[in-house]
Formats: C-alpha cells, structure tokens, sequence
C-alpha cells in the first residue's frame, strides 16, 4: 500500500512540474547552457558517471510515468466514448452526427493527453499549445458560417422538431422533409423540386410541422346567392361532412354564417381529419359542394358589378 502511495505522488509530481506555458529569452536559455558547460568542465570522472546515472534514472521514471498516465488516459477517453454512446442511443440521435461527435471528442481528449505526457517528458509545450491555438483559430473564422450550419445541425438532429418524410415550412419554402444533413436540410415540394436550406437559418427561425400533430382542421368558406335557402345550404353541408368517412366525428364539425359579402352569403366550415387526409378531404369537400348545390338550385355567387348609364340633356 505504502508503494502505491509513493508512486501516486511521484506521479503527482511529476505532473504538477510541467512547464508554465511562458517565452524564455534565447539569451537566457544561451547563459544557463554556458553555465552548465563550465560546471561540467570542472567535475570529475566520477561526478560525471554519477551525474549521468541520475539522468538517465530520472528520464526512466519520467517514462515510465508518462507510459502509466497515457494507459490510464486512453482508457478515461474509452470510457468517456462508452459514456457518450450510451446517451446518444438514449436520446436516439442521428447515427452520423453520433459518430462524427464521438470522433471529435476523441480526437480532442487524445491531443489533450499528448500534450500532457510532453509536458511529463520535460518537453516544452508552449509551441504545440500556441499551434493548436493558431489553427483552431484560423479554422474558425474560415468555417464561422459553416460552424454556425453545423451547429444548427447537431441542434435539430438532438431536438428533433421535425422528421424525415414530415411536410414543414420553414424560410419561406415548404415541401416534404426528404433529408436532413449536418449542415443542411432538403425538401422536396409538391410539384418535385428539391430545395436546400442551411441548418443555421431553419435552427434560428420559425418551423411550421403540419405533420407534428396526428389530426388538422380543414377550414372552408362556401358563399351563396342573396335569396337562397340557408337552412338548406347548411343542412346540405353538413350531410357531406356526415357522410364522409375521413372526416372524424370528435371534435365536432362546425358550420355557421361567416359575413354578408358585396355579393354572396358567405358560410364557414371547420371539420377535423387525419393529417395524411387533409388535402383529400379539402379538395373532395369542394368538388361535392360545387356539384351538390347546383343539384339543389343553391348558387354560388360570383363578383359582378352593376353599370348604370344616364343620358344627360343638354342644355340650351
């Protein structure tokens, strides 16, 4: 046990003397090199075998702490990848982004390590760290845009406010969600054109998912002629709403007179239906209505404009 607790703290140690990240001065590092040569030049054979003996000790033991940390780190990066997995099939994300983000997270553990067992070796850092730094930097001001896609991406991948094959709106465009990648997603419209919108914009504004919900309200105005039977129209239709199987019976159907146009009595009609039926039922309901009435003398008005012409007499 005592053992251990040595090593542990030698391990400790030898951690906690890495360098500082600081510039030392080239005069400074070219004195302390002539310093060390000149009390080499005045040690003895012995000294000098001693002196190597203890450096090469040193260096062993800084090895072999380097070689138990780097054992000890891949296996936290291993468990950190478990870890990461584990919630990602949880949280049921996307299987690209899942292997892209433990990718990364691995990557960035395994340079971290690297740089620490350096540092261990008595290597000074300050050059890889500023490396890292420069590139990561200049990484990111080329890719901010692109970052800011991905971003968006990893977002609606993790949110999930819409699916493959649900149709949205969202950019001004609309269609069927056909795919969605780490930077972009692609709709299909319904005359089959293919658009693709950045994840940054879709992540950061307004998504309309008409196919979030399993049922919609199809709303309708049907307008009749002044003079018709509006007891009529209304039983007419309802009676089409009633006899179409798509359209559900909770929550009731809801027919009533909307407004009084320039030219048409106007009815509204909301009833309710799956959503994969809306468009059916909306254009079904039209056809029947245009056809029931005309079968029952009901009209459907149209703007007309009346134009009176007077004959002025001229005066004499």
């Amino acid at each position: 046990m005592s053992l251990f607790a040595s090593a542990f703290s030698f391990i400790l140690a030898q951690t906690s003397s890495v360098p500082e990240l600081k510039v030392v001065p080239d005069s400074v590092r070219r004195a302390a090199f002539e310093e060390k040569l000149s009390k080499l030049s005045q040690m003895s054979v012995e000294d000098i075998i001693q002196m190597v003996t203890h450096s090469v000790v040193e260096i062993a033991l800084k090895i072999i702490v380097a070689l138990v940390i780097y054992f000890i780190g891949r296996w936290l990066i291993r468990a950190v990848r478990r870890f990461l997995n584990r919630i990602f099939e949880k949280r049921d994300v996307d299987i690209s982004l899942r292997s892209f983000l433990q990718s990364f997270v691995q990557i960035s553990l395994t340079l971290f390590l690297i740089i620490i067992i350096v540092g261990i070796l008595g290597i000074d850092t300050t050059s890889f760290v500023a490396l890292f730094a420069s590139a990561g930097l200049a990484v990111g001001m080329a890719l901010s845009g692109t970052l800011q896609n991905f971003a968006g991406g990893v977002m609606i991948l993790i949110l999930k406010p819409y699916r493959v094959g649900d149709y949205i709106e969202a950019q001004g465009q609309n269609g069927k969600v056909k795919e969605i990648r780490l930077f972009n997603t692609v709709l299909n419209t319904v005359d089959n054109k293919t658009i693709i919108i950045p994840n940054g914009g879709i992540s950061t504004g307004i998504i309309n998912n008409y196919s979030k919900e399993e049922q919609r309200r199809v709303d309708w105005l049907f307008g009749i002629a002044y003079g018709d039977d509006y007891d009529k129209a209304k039983a007419i239709l309802a009676d089409l709403l009633d006899k179409d199987p798509r359209v559900l019976k909770e929550p009731a159907c809801f027919i009533a007179l909307h407004s009084l146009g320039d030219s048409s009595v106007n009815i509204v009609v909301r009833a309710w239906t799956a959503s994969p039926d809306y468009w059916d039922v909306y254009f079904d309901m039209n056809e029947k209505v245009y056809k029931t009435f005309a079968e029952n003398n009901i009209n459907i008005p149209f703007p007309q404009m009346d134009v009176h012409l007077t004959r002025e007499t001229p005066q004499s």
